[in-house]
């Protein structure tokens, strides 16, 4: 039990069956190398498992605890197998969030200056359409303009080409 507690980062067996599959398996590996196919077989049958637990189980014995980060004297190649270099959380990076947050700031900035530059009923229209909770339908507005739905759509049109157009320069 101590064994199964204390010896590894990550445990070995946590299941009434897989510690008794330990146990067995730990005790055979000592005579044996790689369990063969007749073997893996053999043990699941006697204990009562699955063979694909008892090849599970065999792995996690032979497998070693990897150190999270990179030996001192680690050259390129292996520091990057290191866990630490793979699981990195880039979200608290301070750079990542300062351009995050630059870039989020620079294109609202950008819309807003973008919607300025069109005349009223255009930059009414898009609000109504995309930008609005409830969003309005072609039709209302074009009762609300006393025009066709189709011409909204073209306003409406017209308006995210103006738009882009600003956005990009």
């Amino acid at each position: 039990e101590f064994i199964l507690r204390n010896g590894r980062i990550v445990k070995v067996a946590t299941t009434k069956a897989q510690r008794k599959l330990f146990f067995n398996l730990r005790s055979q590996k000592k005579r044996l190398a790689w369990l063969n196919n007749d073997e893996v077989h053999r043990v699941a049958e006697s204990l009562g498992v699955e063979p694909r637990e008892v090849r599970e189980m065999e792995s996690r014995l032979s497998g070693q605890d990897m150190a999270f980060d990179p030996a001192a004297e680690a050259d390129d190649d292996s520091a990057f197998q290191s866990p630490a270099h793979y699981l990195e959380d880039h979200r608290y990076d301070p750079a990542v969030q300062l351009e995050d947050a630059d870039w989020s700031d620079n294109s609202t900035s950008n819309l807003h200056e973008a919607l300025q530059g069109l005349d009223d009923r255009s930059r009414d229209i898009l609000y109504q359409r995309w930008l609005a909770e409830e969003k309005a339908t072609l039709h209302e507005l074009a009762d609300k303009y006393s025009v066709s739905a189709e011409r909204i759509r073209q306003l409406e049109k017209n308006a995210m080409n103006k738009v882009k157009a600003l956005i990009t320069v």
